[in-house]
């Protein structure tokens, strides 16, 4: 992709926040068994506050990114980064479930609805050529994976070297970096070819954009498939930590395991996006999902090793967030780039509704019957659910909502 020098700015902003963003929260699987031990809680009680920060994610993402499309990103993103910081801090002293679902449910879910792709999707389709898109998407899809590469083994080590309390500090220190990148995203928003002045009620627009995106089948099973994404990928991120712990590999093998999903999300959603640009997107979230059922199934059914953790890692940190870049853009071809932060958010809801069942369901099933079995089966059969929804899906513009782009 030839790429001139603001674009490329506008990329490693753009691909920084989403860095430090996601990066920060792959690492909350890690706190799952110090802060259970010190407050005495259940795993669902952790797993439920993680469920419930992804819920709200969700919620809060479409008027995120409806916020981002009429107004510009810098605000968004500046109020992301405070309440970012804020809801790590806190988590340091929330002794109690209701505290935990408030700071790092609550606080961090608005967080994060502010600082990810919804609304640097919403510069990037702007900004760049739609020739381009799908592959400047994959690229700062594939930052998020870098910054769980850097930040899963960072956020270890900080536990490991300094405890649960202080290493949550030094996150909320970093989290507060997001702060000064508002602006470039900003500027690139102000420079990007003006679209038509949106007139009247923001949630007005909202519910009648989404009104007619909902008419199309298509949009409704990008949304199941987005919902089988969020399940899967939440319940490993979370809860392959304590299920490496229960059949005794070391905190070593699950670090690793977690960063080496996050290198190889890297080359994943690179290729994804890439490939995106030239080949039916449908059809590579249908392949995407149905390659995550077998390599799940080969995981537990083969004995657990080291090396066992490690190729499922690879191969599923490959298929991780590539769906990312590929559901938007298939949002992009059916309704244009005026609502993609809306529509994105609207999708993406779908996403953290299946991120809520998979890390509450981890723990709520775990408590029941001391196993993860259960669970893991799931994400197999919902995988084969995502495929099959995923292979009818059409590119076809909605001259409705795209006319207004």
């Amino acid at each position: 992709m030839t790429a001139n020098r603001p674009l490329m700015f506008l990329l490693l902003a753009a691909g920084t926040v989403v860095t430090l963003s996601m990066g920060i929260r792959h690492g909350f699987g890690f706190f799952l068994p110090p802060m259970t031990q010190s407050f005495v809680w259940t795993r669902e009680t952790f797993a439920f506050a993680l469920g419930l920060q992804n819920l709200v994610w969700g919620l809060a993402q479409p008027f995120s990114g409806a916020l981002a499309d009429r107004h510009g990103p810098g605000r968004v993103l500046l109020t992301g980064g405070v309440l970012y910081a804020a809801g790590l801090a806190l988590m340091t002293l929330s002794s109690s479930g209701v505290l935990l679902s408030g700071s790092a449910g609550l606080l961090i879910g608005l967080a994060l609805s502010c600082t990810t792709y919804s609304v640097v999707f919403s510069v990037i389709v702007r900004a760049v050529a739609p020739e381009f898109r799908s592959r400047a998407m994959g690229l700062t899809a594939a930052a998020g994976s870098f910054g769980q590469f850097i930040m899963v083994p960072v956020e270890r080590g900080l536990i490991d070297g300094l405890g649960w309390m202080p290493a949550l500090l030094v996150l909320a220190v970093t989290a507060a970096l997001l702060l000064p990148l508002a602006a470039p995203l900003e500027k690139a928003y102000r420079q990007a070819p003006a679209l038509p002045v949106l007139q009247g009620s923001m949630l007005r627009g909202m519910s009648n954009t989404f009104a007619m995106a909902w008419q199309q089948r298509s949009f409704r099973l990008l949304m199941v498939g987005y919902f089988v994404c969020g399940f899967q990928v939440v319940f490993v991120g979370v809860h392959l930590p304590a299920y490496l712990r229960d059949h005794g590999l070391s905190g070593e093998v699950a670090s690793l395991a977690l960063a080496l999903i996050g290198l190889f999300n890297i080359a994943g959603t690179y290729v994804a996006g890439h490939l995106g640009s030239s080949r039916p997107k449908p059809m590579l979230l249908a392949g995407i999902y149905f390659l995550r059922s077998i390599v799940v199934t080969v995981f537990i059914l083969a004995p657990l090793t080291p090396w066992s953790v490690a190729l499922f890692a690879a191969a599923m940190g490959f298929l991780w967030l590539s769906t990312v870049p590929l559901t938007n853009g298939v949002l992009v071809s059916l309704f244009g780039v005026r609502h993609l932060g809306m529509l994105s958010g609207a999708v993406f809801f779908s996403h953290q509704v299946g991120s809520f069942l998979g890390v509450w369901l981890g723990g709520l099933l775990y408590d029941r019957t001391g196993s993860y079995d259960v669970v893991w089966w799931l994400t197999v059969l919902l995988g084969l659910l995502a495929t099959a929804a995923n292979l009818p899906v059409r590119e076809q513009p909605v001259p409705a909502v795209a006319a207004q782009s």
